[in-house]
């Protein structure tokens, strides 16, 4: 687990790099209606007309985080979490 200093605060897209196939864009968003984690961000593949959710990443108040899903490997995961984590808007 990675703690976190700073949170992605809107929608963004993360390159992932996947182990047992193509690598793939994910769209991430902050789900601000999520009760019971400091920090929730809703997983969706990104250009699809009806995208597929692959779960959520979810971080506690110590910035710990944990996956909610099985669509990902445990280095996609990790990949996702530090798109977060050090997401920075570009001005």
């Amino acid at each position: 687990m990675m703690t976190a200093n700073n949170y992605l605060t809107q929608e963004a897209k993360a390159f992932v790099k996947r182990k047992g196939g193509p690598d793939e864009v994910i769209r991430v968003v902050p789900d601000h209606q999520h009760r019971g984690a400091s920090q929730c961000y809703q997983l969706y593949t990104a250009f699809e007309e009806m995208p597929d959710n692959l779960g959520r990443i979810l971080f506690d108040e110590q910035g710990y985080w944990i996956y909610d899903g099985d669509q990902l490997s445990i280095a996609e995961q990790e990949q996702l979490a530090d798109f977060i984590i050090n997401y920075v808007e570009r001005l």
